[in-house]
């Protein structure tokens, strides 16, 4: 394929990925299930395509998307419902993997315990992706939103190890459970200690970093240096990548300067967009490649495998949380269970993705003895399958299932808890000025300028406190003076803004002048909340 061509697919895909969003924007389906559709009839016609390079996926692709999505969980959250999430990202994968292996085993005819193990493992690792979107944007309570961040970020470790455990039994060898237990804990407890040393490398470089664009090279290195190093030593990659992104996105609010911070999210939500959109693309795309072996297997062969592989991906999940959920309330934990509504949520949240393609493409052509590896085509149609209807059906379905459970977080709640965290932080500032005031005298017109305009603040606070209290439901309370106040703000900048243009324009402002005090318009303008909060 020459350059040429490669340039106008990928400015074809960014126009398609772009198009979509726009779509979604408007009509609230999820991106996420609308580009593999659009994938499928690209493939469809004639013309050049893009076949997925599983090395190229799991090496560039998959350690930013994971090391973002660490950046913006909470560790603190991820540790409160640990159980949960070690349940749904370590064993859920197990039994799915194995469970899999053994439908395979006993139903489809031919097929190995081991192959069967390596489709189960590279379908049972959900892509949160999907499901996230939707959730943010339906009001999906927090702790739901951190179970399904949680899950996502560890399982890709346990069905990648599972994977490479299986294909290697297949080879050559047999299937061992205990085998594969101990080659979870090795590559887990690796893949941790890499990730742990990267995020402490890290925080070494805290005081040359400091520059907002030294500090975003560093942050881009980081979920390589991750994945690389735990390659190198042959533990958990994924598993390093997202260890070190946890501890570093626990520790950036103290690390890292307030214009790091807006330039590193700001960096990391386009790297996101871009890349989720075209692995997704791309996702519909290797229909020709999974349906090009098929021909060898009978329709009832195709049909069973079809059967256990979908079966056991939709309905494991749930099966899996009741009986969880039921020991737990035998046991009487003190933590806190999952009711019935947060189930169904959790249930139909295990939309696959594009690491199950990358991971079933990983399996070699031929075993070490130079034979096909047993049923590889089969397998690749079979992991397909499974994302199209997980990645489409539930990506769908998922906006209106958690609608109808009302399964929304309490806005007036949220509001409330971020207003009190606010007047709390600006009763720490006047405090720090009062003892500045005693330290400093000479200052003392400087601080009280600066304590009126807190004082000022603080008063917009509680007023919007005694709004939320008075809040006789939990949909957010428009206040008209709240509102008026926001209008106002933004006509004022907008008016300086303009004044800053005409003066450009009549060539009394040098544009370098320009774009440095736009950007202090920009700041102001960016705290400017879009709906009351």
């Amino acid at each position: 394929m020459s350059p040429e061509t490669l340039l106008l697919l990928g400015l074809s895909a960014l126009a398609v990925v772009a198009a979509v969003r726009w779509v979604g924007e408007k009509t609230g389906l999820p991106g996420a299930a609308l580009l593999p559709v659009i994938g499928i009839l690209y493939a469809l016609l004639p013309g050049p395509n893009v076949e997925l390079d599983p090395h190229i996926v799991l090496t560039f692709i998959l350690p930013p998307l994971l090391y973002s999505a660490a950046l913006d969980s909470s560790l603190l959250a991820i540790r409160n419902n640990l159980r949960i999430v070690i349940g749904l990202s370590v064993l859920l994968v197990l039994a799915t993997a194995l469970l899999v292996g053994a439908g395979f085993a006993l139903f489809v005819t031919g097929a190995t315990l081991a192959a069967g193990v390596a489709v189960g493992a590279a379908v049972a690792p959900p892509d949160p992706v999907a499901a996230l979107a939707v959730g943010r944007k339906v009001g999906l309570p927090p702790r739901l939103i951190t179970i399904i961040q949680g899950e996502g970020l560890l399982n890709d470790a346990t069905a990648l190890t599972m994977l490479n455990v299986a294909v290697a039994a297949a080879m050559g060898g047999e299937f061992s459970f205990p085998a594969a237990a101990g080659r979870f804990l090795l590559v887990a407890i690796g893949g941790t200690a890499v990730g742990v040393i990267v995020a402490f490398g890290v925080r070494l470089l805290r005081p040359i970093a400091k520059d907002a664009l030294l500090a975003n090279t560093v942050s881009l290195a980081t979920p390589f240096v991750a994945y690389l190093a735990a390659e190198k030593v042959h533990v958990s990659g994924v598993l390093a990548v997202v260890v070190a992104g946890l501890i570093v996105g626990h520790h950036m609010p103290r690390s890292s300067t307030g214009a790091g911070r807006l330039q590193t999210s700001a960096v990391w939500h386009l790297i996101d967009f871009l890349l989720e959109g075209l692995v997704f693309l791309l996702i519909g795309q290797q229909l020709p490649e999974v349906l090009r072996g098929l021909r060898q297997y009978s329709g009832p062969t195709i049909a069973i495998a079809l059967a256990v592989a979908v079966g056991v991906a939709l309905l494991l999940r749930p099966v899996w949380l009741m009986l969880t959920q039921a020991m737990h309330l035998l046991l009487r934990r003190d933590d806190e269970g999952l009711g019935g509504r947060e189930i169904a949520a959790l249930s139909w949240a295990g939309t696959r993705g594009v690491i199950s393609l990358a991971a079933v493409f990983t399996i070699p052509l031929t075993t070490d003895a130079g034979l096909p590896f047993p049923d590889r085509d089969l397998l690749l149609f079979c992991t397909f399958v499974v994302v199209l209807v997980t990645l489409v059906g539930q990506g769908l379905t998922f906006a209106p299932l958690v609608r109808l459970l009302k399964l929304r977080v309490n806005a007036v709640d949220e509001a409330r808890m971020r207003n009190e965290a606010r007047a709390a932080a600006v009763h720490a500032a006047l405090d720090r000025l009062d003892d500045l005031d005693r330290d400093e005298p000479a200052e003392r017109s400087e601080i009280d300028a600066l304590r009126h305009r807190l004082q000022e603040r603080l008063r917009r606070y509680h007023h919007r406190l005694d709004v939320l209290q008075n809040a006789d439901s939990d949909e957010l309370p428009v206040s008209e003076r709240y509102e008026a106040g926001l209008r106002i703000r933004r006509l004022a900048i907008e008016a300086q803004r303009e004044e800053l243009l005409r003066r450009r324009d009549a060539g009394t402002l040098p544009d370098e002048a320009l774009r440095r005090l736009e950007r202090e318009l920009d700041h102001e303008e960016r705290v400017l909340p879009d709906r009351p909060a």
